[in-house]
Order: C-alpha cells, then sequence, then structure tokens
C-alpha cells in the first residue's frame, strides 16, 4: 500500500471515529469511562500519525517537483553506508518504475558468478527496473541481466568479463649463448573471456563460468568455476566444487578492479600454492562491516590429472595434491573520508601432487604482464617436497581518494629424504609490494566489507562520459613496486637459484561507465639470475613494457 493510499485510509478511520464521539454523546454518557479515555488515546496517536504522514507526503512532493524543475530524474532514496551499498537488515520494496541505478555507486560487476542470500538479491531486484514477462521478471540486479520468478524464488543469471591485452617489450636484449625468449615487440592476449552463469533457487545458488582466455596465452577453453553454494546464514557463503579461494588482499578483488593489469608477482606465486582459479574447495567465508574471515580445504586444480597439465601442473598426476587457505581481516577504522585495512592470509599444500617428477613443486612468475612472454623467474621442479606453505601480512589505507596498500608473504618448502637417504636442507623465498591509487575524478574507490578488500573506482549515471554535458567517468593514476626473491640455500648443493624480480609500475584506468574500462600500464622489470632454472635458458635480463587493456564488466 502506497503512503498516499495509507494517508487516505487513515483520515477515514480518524474522521469516522471523530464523528462517533461528536455525534453520540448517549455512548460518552453510558460506557465506562476507561473505555472512553482509551478510545480517545486512541485517536490522538492517529491524528498524530497522520500528521506525520502529511508531513512525509508535503516533503516528497516538494523533492519530486523540484526534481522536475530542474530537470532530474527521482531516484529513491536508500540509506546507504560508506561503500554506497544498502544498509544490512533492512529490506527495500522500491517500485519498478523507478529507475534506481543498479549498482548504487556504479561500480563493476563482478568476474565471476554472483552469490547472495535470497534477501540481499531480493533487495537488488527491486532497487532496479524490471519487465513483467506474464509470470516471470527481466531485470539488472548489479548490472547483470537476470530472468527471474514473480516471487523470486527461481532465478537465472548471465555476466561477462571480457579483457583484451595487446602491448609489447622494449629494450630485452638476449646475453651470449641465451635464447632472446618471446618478447615481442608487438602482440595481443585474450587474458579473460569469462562468462559467468549462476542459477538460483532461494538462497541456494550454483555457478558455472567458462573462460576462453583461461591460459596465460589465449587459444585454449577452459574453466574458471563450477561450484554450489548456499547463502540462507547471514553474512555467510558455503561452498563446494571448483572455486578461486579467496587469499591475500589482491587476490580477494575482482579482475575487473585490479590497480594494475595484473597482481604483484608474489600475490601470484602465494595463490598457486593451494588456492588460484578452478581449484576444487570446502569452505566458507563471513563477513562484517568490521571483519571478514574465510577458509578452505582444497584440493587440486581443474584438469590438473590430464596429461597436458592445463593450469601448469606436472604432468598426469597419479596422487592428487590437498592443501588448504585461510584468510582474516580487520577494519578497525571506517569512517566516510578513512578505511585503514589490516588481515593475514596463509595458504598451505599439505600433500603435493605426485608427477611425473614424484612430488614436485615449481614457484615461477612473468614480470607481472602477461603477453605470451617467457618467465624470468622461476625455480624449476623442486623434487622430494613434502609441504609447501606461505604465510603474511596485508595493509591497506584509504584516504578520501587515495589508497596505499602492502603486503609480504614468506614461503617455505619443506623437503623429504630422498630415495637414497640423502636429506635435503628446507627453502625458503619471500616477496612484498606496496601500491598507491589516486581517482582524479569520479566516485573514488571504498572498502568492500563483503571482500575484505578495496573496490574499484565508481561511475553514477550523472558522470557517465558524455563530452556534450562535461562527463568524463572516471579516471585513476596508479603506481607500485614489487619485489620477489626465489633464491635459497645458494651456498649449498642443495640450493635453488630461482632468481630475484624487482618491478616498477605505473598505470591510468579510465571508466567511461560502470561497464567498461581501458587500461594503460608500464612496466621497468629488473631480474638478476646467473644460471637457468633448467627449463629454460634465460637468465637474468632487465627490460620494459608497455600494454593496454580494454575490459567488459556486466
Amino acid at each position: 500500500m502506497t503512503l498516499s493510499s495509507r494517508f487516505l485510509l487513515l483520515s477515514l478511520t480518524v474522521l469516522s471515529g471523530a464523528s462517533a464521539l461528536t455525534v453520540s454523546p448517549a455512548l460518552a454518557a453510558t460506557s465506562d469511562s476507561t473505555e472512553v479515555a482509551a478510545l480517545r488515546r486512541e485517536m490522538t496517536e492517529m491524528r498524530r500519525e497522520m500528521l506525520s504522514m502529511r508531513s512525509e507526503l508535503r516533503h516528497q512532493d516538494h523533492a519530486q517537483t523540484g526534481a522536475a524543475r530542474h530537470g532530474h530524474r527521482v531516484e529513491a532514496q536508500t540509506p546507504r553506508d560508506y561503500n554506497g551499498a544498502p544498509e544490512s537488515g533492512i529490506a527495500f520494496n522500491q517500485p519498478a518504475k523507478i529507475a534506481y541505478h543498479a549498482g548504487g555507486e556504479g561500480r563493476p560487476a563482478a568476474d565471476r558468478g554472483m552469490v547472495s542470500s535470497w534477501e540481499d538479491f531480493k533487495r537488488a531486484s527491486a532497487d532496479t527496473e524490471v519487465v513483467q514477462v506474464g509470470g516471470m521478471k527481466i531485470g539488472f540486479p548489479g548490472g547483470r541481466p537476470t530472468i527471474q520468478s514473480e516471487d523470486g524464488k527461481y532465478a537465472f543469471s548471465i555476466g561477462l568479463a571480457f579483457h583484451e591485452d595487446f602491448g609489447g617489450f622494449m629494450g630485452v636484449t638476449p646475453r651470449a649463448g641465451e635464447s632472446k625468449g618471446k618478447f615481442n615487440s608487438f602482440t595481443s592476449n585474450a587474458r579473460r573471456l569469462r562468462i559467468p552463469f549462476t542459477f538460483r533457487y532461494k538462497d541456494w545458488v550454483a555457478n558455472i563460468t567458462p573462460d576462453f582466455g583461461a591460459s596465460n596465452n589465449d587459444g585454449t577453453v577452459g574453466l574458471y568455476e563450477a561450484n554450489l553454494n548456499y547463502a540462507g546464514l547471514r553474512n555467510t557463503i558455503l561452498t563446494v566444487g571448483y572455486f578461486q579461494p579467496r587469499v591475500t588482499e589482491e587476490d580477494s578483488e575482482s579482475s575487473n578492479e585490479f590497480e594494475m593489469m595484473e597482481r604483484p608477482g608474489i600475490t601470484d606465486i602465494v595463490r598457486s600454492i593451494s588456492a588460484g582459479d578452478a581449484r576444487f574447495s570446502i569452505g566458507g567465508l563471513h563477513y562484517e562491516k568490521r571483519w571478514w574471515v574465510g577458509a578452505y580445504f582444497t584440493g587440486q586444480q581443474f584438469g590438473a590429472r590430464n596429461a597436458s597439465g592445463y593450469y601448469g601442473g606436472d604432468g598426469a598426476v597419479s596422487d592428487s595434491q590437498t592443501g588448504g587457505t585461510f584468510r582474516a581481516a580487520g577494519r578497525p577504522i571506517a569512517t566516510k573520508d578513512w578505511d585503514l585495512h589490516l588481515g593475514v592470509s596463509a595458504v598451505s599444500a599439505f600433500k603435493p601432487n605426485n608427477g611425473t617428477h614424484g612430488r614436485s613443486f615449481t614457484l615461477s612468475q612473468r614480470p607481472e604482464v602477461n603477453l605470451g612472454e617467457d618467465s624470468l623467474l622461476g625455480t624449476g621442479a623442486i623434487t622430494n617436497v613434502s609441504q609447501v606453505w606461505a604465510a603474511g601480512p596485508e595493509a591497506g589505507l584509504r584516504w578520501k581518494n587515495l589508497v596505499i596498500k602492502s603486503e609480504y608473504y614468506h614461503i617455505g618448502v619443506n623437503r623429504s629424504h630422498t630415495t637414497s637417504g640423502q636429506s635435503l636442507s628446507n627453502l625458503n623465498f619471500s616477496g612484498w609490494y606496496v601500491a598507491a591509487n589516486y581517482t582524479l575524478f569520479g566516485t573514488p574507490r571504498a572498502y568492500n566489507y563483503k571482500e575484505g578488500a578495496f573496490s574499484a573506482p565508481g561511475v553514477k549515471e550523472n558522470q557517465e562520459f558524455n563530452p556534450a554535458t562535461g562527463h568524463w567517468g572516471a579516471l585513476e593514476i596508479s603506481g607500485r613496486y614489487s619485489e620477489t626473491d626465489l633464491n635459497s640455500q645458494l651456498n649449498s648443493s642443495n640450493g635453488v637459484r630461482g632468481g630475484n624480480q624487482i618491478v616498477w609500475s605505473g598505470g591510468l584506468n579510465w571508466y567511461p561507465n560502470r561497464h567498461f574500462r581501458v587500461m594503460l600500464d608500464y612496466n621497468r622489470f629488473i631480474d638478476q639470475r646467473t644460471q637457468n632454472d633448467g627449463t629454460v635458458n634465460i637468465a637474468g635480463r632487465n627490460g620494459n613494457s608497455v600494454a593496454a587493456r580494454v575490459q567488459a564488466a556486466f
């Protein structure tokens, strides 16, 4: 029932009650005085409510008239937190005819299937325009095309994460006796071509996301995720299936929100231990506005038991890996202008895959740009591995339009004895990065407490790119320094010389609207290694790269 209808009904009730008291003096004379007093109190409360509703109606009418006079579209006024998200625990049912901008502050959709509780889904659906077709509704909750039943119990949505990269390398020359490697002056790569399909029945959600740019080099079709989720518990999501467990702050962000085109080298290496894309996982996460926690038991990656070793595995796996991930994050400061993020992440491969080289593990990383180039940082296959683990702190600070982040991780590789009884020393590696990002114009980055990480800038509808009206979307500038050291026990015959890699990065990100982005990155990489890792004859090398990305996100 609308506010106007309630006001009219209440007015009639008050008038009829007042008439009864006025024109029926016999009632007052014959009735018990207590009943009359109670009736009068009820009438007084009803009049008070009517006056309050009349004042609210006048306020709404004044706001709508003023907006219409100035040519503005009237939007639903929903209470929101500092992230632009609806306050939890409040259900809003705005009429479908109100063109409320889905997504609040116009931030990009995720690069994966969206999982939320049924109540949150209905709330998001109420915040966007819908088209009624028989007993079905068609709309764009969260900016993603969705078909749902009239009561919202059944729903199907389809998304898109499209990243097309192009660019090349400069100043990368081989030394004597070395091969040049794949460092093209110009090339291209379909980095991600994901199409998330999400099926919902109430609080049960299934996601299937194929990826037509699944490997580091395009041309191979693979799987990003295939999982079943239950979201019926408060602020909790339970998951089983092929999934990307969230570890490290950088990995917890959607790739549609990265400040640079690729993650820092150390976080990519850490996630490869027992997380990463299409990893079999059983676990869950829980979030509140001030903290986030998630833990998963993990197994092999999709395709690991195939001889091709699709996700970089060690050929055909005869005994699959088991491991786990844990991440906890807190938000001790949360105001309009400030956000402080503190957290810790840990991963472990309790039992590495048993493949062509036995129980072995390989750590490697490209110079933070994926355009088909070779890795300059790599340990080769470390054999006789009993366990691989990594742990470290993460921190981030937002002040208005500025976001600063940093993470450090230590990696340990525990080794067993060789078949001949030789004792092998354990190995230790490490890495860290610090990044800064500033939004020049548009809605700045904010803290996304549902991910325990920072979100991308937003572009509201009245900020979308339109030179005729003087609007340009959102623009941000980013910079980052990262260092990864894969050298350990260099003075020992059982040591590993994986190299040391330093990368200086700078970039610009332009968002004409919430669904599209253009990125431009420059990397200066410095790799130091005096011998090859047994797989490629490429030692230490310095160089530069310039790369661009066009992105679409629905």
